[in-house]
């Protein structure tokens, strides 16, 4: 029997920290409608992600995966760089 693999969570934030070797803190902002008085909300996640080339420099828009738990607080890795940051 074939059975497809469950695809796994991806979300798009932007880099807030880099300072950890190897691991990039990612900021979510989520925009949800308020069940009551249908006003849209922010909310603000903060990931850890495994970023094992040091590639991502803070500012930088990034998508980031879900995976099985690689430390304590890190169960997200980096998939892709979406956009770079402005130098200037």
């Amino acid at each position: 029997m074939d059975k497809a693999r469950k695809q796994s969570k991806s979300v798009t934030g932007t880099v807030a920290s880099d300072r950890m070797d190897k691991v990039i803190t990612v900021l979510v902002e989520m925009r949800k409608l308020h069940p009551i008085y249908k006003k849209h909300m922010t909310r603000h996640k903060r990931f850890k992600a495994r970023d094992a080339r040091n590639e991502a420099s803070i500012g930088d828009v990034v998508r980031i995966r879900e995976t099985r738990p690689l430390t304590k607080t890190v169960n997200w890795a980096l998939a892709e760089i979406v956009e770079k940051a402005q130098k200037g």
